[in-house]
């Protein structure tokens, strides 16, 4: 899995100049906690942010990624351990980087396994459409798996902004 970690990474430099981490102009980052009230928390805090950095024209769809990308987290991604230890944990967290024309939205949790999009004809499903949502609503999307002490993976969503306004 470790190996194609640079292939998953791919789509975030598909047409696009490369992403100097150095260049970001803004960053910001929440913990998450193990309970599904954290999907509105997530929400809340990408409208705050979002507000300060004036990237309103892709609000929207941020704000529907980043409520699937946390929820696929919370739902797929953390151990099936005891409800009271899940509870005081923050295993989920989410960063926000702006570049000049792009928006990334990535959420790291502690699983290694592969996040995989279903291909679902019922959309009217209550679940299974998570990553084709993100697919639909961000400009490119993967995900690259984490090594050393903090394990786990990171998914990430691509949004492209306009500029010059």
């Amino acid at each position: 899995m470790g190996t194609n970690g640079s292939t998953m990474l791919k789509p975030l430099r598909q047409g696009l100049p490369p992403l100097d981490p150095a260049a970001v102009s803004d960053a910001a980052s929440c913990a998450l906690p193990a309970r599904y009230e954290a999907v509105r928390e997530a929400r809340q805090f990408t409208r705050r942010t979002l507000d300060q950095w004036d990237t309103a024209d892709r609000f929207d769809d941020v704000c529907l990624v980043v409520s699937e990308l946390v929820t696929n987290a919370l739902r797929h991604a953390l151990p099936a351990s005891a409800p009271r230890a899940r509870e005081q944990l923050a295993p989920v967290r989410l960063h926000l980087m702006h570049w000049t024309g792009r928006l990334v939205c990535a959420v790291r949790d502690p699983s290694h396994d592969t996040p995989i999009a279903r291909d679902t004809d019922d959309f009217s499903a209550e679940s299974g459409r998570g990553l084709f949502l993100v697919d639909s609503f961000s400009d490119s999307w993967g995900w690259h798996p984490l090594s050393g002490a903090l394990g786990g993976k990171v998914v990430w969503a691509l949004f492209r902004l306009r500029t010059g306004e």
